[in-house]
């Protein structure tokens, strides 16, 4: 006989369900879409993509929602592209161009030796799009208000930032770090050490602590299913690995 205190009230376990994101999306219009479809009372991300970003998004069930802190301090994988020669106000491809500059004179060597100096432990100071509070206001409605205000830098450590492939004004990257990371921030911060701007024009994660993409399903597959086929796609809390760090 089933245990029904280990399910939620959409009759999947509680546990973590792991989506591939499509583009357009935010990370809580996932969520809406997967609690309406599976009728879930408790549902929850554990680390926000950008819309524009795609890869995993890791969605909790039921009393894994408790787990959220735990699994959010894991690192994260990302790979993505960087457009050199413009500098926007989000600091990636959806923002207002602010300026456009010469990139011709970047070379590969000059974009692998600016990756090194962003590795290890850097400060960091949070974009004016984001999703951290001043005042208990999201900086993002600030900035749509075209106000600026003083963040607070704080401490983030690379570990990787890889040059996958270099095609002006566009570099493909792949980096692994500690959560919390804006990696946009660090594409416009690449830009101005190479004295030509930057921004990140594609992102994708694709590991975050001991998940990777691999075993992500896309979303519109999921949604396409019922109970009895969504239950075996589910980790069930028990099985949760909580380690911090992505293999990769």
């Amino acid at each position: 006989m089933t245990n029904s205190a280990s399910f939620s009230v959409g009759g999947l376990p509680d546990g973590v369900l792991l989506v591939d994101k499509p583009a357009g999306l935010t990370s809580h219009d996932v969520v809406d879409r997967l609690r309406r479809r599976f009728r879930i009372a408790k549902v929850g991300h554990a680390g926000t993509l950008d819309p524009q970003a795609t890869g995993l998004l890791v969605i909790m069930l039921g009393r894994a929602t408790k787990l959220a802190n735990r699994l959010m301090a894991g690192d994260k994988i990302y790979e993505g592209t960087l457009h050199l020669g413009i500098t926007t106000d989000s600091q990636d491809g959806e923002g207002k161009i602010l300026q456009e500059r010469d990139f011709r004179h970047v070379t590969q060597t000059d974009l692998i030796q600016a990756f090194g100096r962003l590795t290890g432990d850097i400060m960091q100071t949070p974009p004016m799009v984001s999703a951290v509070k001043k005042n208990g206001i999201p900086l993002y409605k600030l900035a749509r208000k075209g106000k600026v205000v003083e963040r607070q830098p704080k401490l983030i450590h690379i570990y990787e930032f890889n040059l996958l492939n270099f095609n002006p004004p566009e570099a493909a990257f792949r980096i692994r770090c500690s959560k919390g990371v804006y990696v946009r921030t660090i594409c416009h911060d690449v830009g101005e050490a190479l004295q030509c701007g930057a921004y990140l024009a594609a992102l994708r994660r694709t590991g975050s602590g001991a998940f990777g993409i691999e075993q992500a399903h896309p979303l519109d597959k999921l949604l396409t299913l019922d109970r009895a086929e969504i239950l075996p796609l589910v980790i069930p809390s028990p099985r949760i690995p909580l380690q911090a760090v992505a293999d990769g």
